[in-house]
């Protein structure tokens, strides 16, 4: 099979078109979903929700905020792993859950989830029946009769009905319903996720690598592992090699052909361009840390700043806050990466302002 031999900038031109962040702009928000397979649905609200924030990046003006909401509450998108996701695809992730905690010969840490979920067997068919009388219901409704302590040095500490109620999503027994105020709420999943059939667990896993790199445009076939969504895309695709880049790329060669007409996004910092920092520096060698977990005092660009595209390139990072009580959107800094023309800030300003003008605030 021959491999593409790709430049930085063409790699990142299939990276922007892949994410639909090129022109034309999408027009239909569950097919923007489809194409991406997954948005991430994190709680942090410092300019606006990021899921809304991808939504609005690629759709525009059209982009009410909470219509992603308005899909899950229909049904037509589903939330897994704290990723919102097209329902149907949830026939991808059976044969997973179905061979919880893994297929085949387990690890020493599958192991050890697999037996403290045994020791709290008795919790988990407690919050079962809750479900099943009353439910949907929030996790402080749930009983927590947990006996065997969920032991972490990390956030998870101290959190063995949270820690329960993930080990029971994974297991394909109960699934996310909703949010009140801060709360998520719980149900069983047969109440949840649409009735589908269950794609053999090889078959869906290449077929997840294959929507990946759909999403990604160019993406490692191996990367370090992360949490709830891999940023590798194993065999999918064809292989590929990046200018002055090391290593095994792979692409989709649906985008190996057209034209690139870039235009200007203001983007979530968990942006699935970007949310790869490896890949990101690999490619588009962009400086950018998420710094609200610093101290103010060293913070470079800013608490929650947002990534600036434009064109193929990511240019600078807008540091602004939401302030809902003043009607405002405070932009604090524009950080300029390299030598900005009239045009570049010119088309970042009208940016800034589309997002003022959708927000409905006044900028400050």
């Amino acid at each position: 099979m021959t491999v593409h031999e790709l430049t930085r900038e063409r790699a990142r031109r299939i990276a922007v078109r892949a994410q639909l962040l090129a022109e034309p702009r999408p027009v239909d928000l569950l097919e923007v979903v489809r194409h991406l397979a997954l948005v991430q649905a994190d709680p942090v609200t410092v300019v606006a929700p990021s899921a809304d924030l991808v939504a609005w990046s690629r759709l525009g003006a059209s982009y009410v905020m909470g219509d992603l909401e308005s899909l899950r509450v229909a049904g037509s998108l589903v939330e897994l792993d704290m990723m919102l996701r097209p329902a149907e695809d949830i026939a991808l992730f059976r044969a997973e859950m179905a061979a919880w905690p893994g297929p085949g010969p387990l690890k020493d840490w599958q192991e050890g989830i697999r037996d403290w979920v045994l020791a709290n067997d008795e919790c988990r068919r407690d919050v079962l029946e809750a479900l099943a009388g009353d439910g949907p219901l929030p996790a402080s409704q749930l009983p927590d009769t947990t006996i065997a302590p969920w032991e972490s040095s990390g956030w998870n500490s101290d959190r063995s009905m949270r820690k329960l109620l993930d080990m029971m999503v994974g297991r394909g027994e109960i699934a996310m319903a909703g949010v009140e105020g801060r709360e998520r709420i719980w149900d069983l999943a047969e109440r949840v996720y649409p009735p589908t059939e269950v794609v053999p667990f090889e078959q869906a896993a290449a077929e997840r690598d294959s929507r990946r790199l759909r999403a990604l445009g160019v993406a490692r076939p191996k990367s370090a592992k992360t949490p709830n969504e891999p940023n590798h895309v194993g065999e999918a695709g064809e292989p590929a090699v990046i200018e002055d880049v090391k290593g095994k790329w792979r692409v989709d060669p649906a985008l190996l052909e057209g034209d690139f007409e870039g235009r200007t996004a203001l983007l979530s910092p968990i942006d699935r361009l970007v949310i790869d920092r490896l890949r990101m520096d690999e490619i588009f060698e962009f400086d950018y840390q998420l710094e609200m977990f610093k101290p103010a005092a060293r913070r470079r660009f800013g608490y929650w700043a947002m990534p600036i595209l434009h064109g193929d390139r990511l240019v600078g990072k807008l540091d602004a806050t939401t302030d809902r009580e003043a009607g405002v959107l405070r932009v604090d800094a524009v950080h300029e990466d390299g030598a900005w023309t009239r045009a570049m800030r010119s088309a970042v300003d009208d940016e800034i302002s589309a997002l003022v003008t959708w927000l409905g605030l006044s900028r400050s």
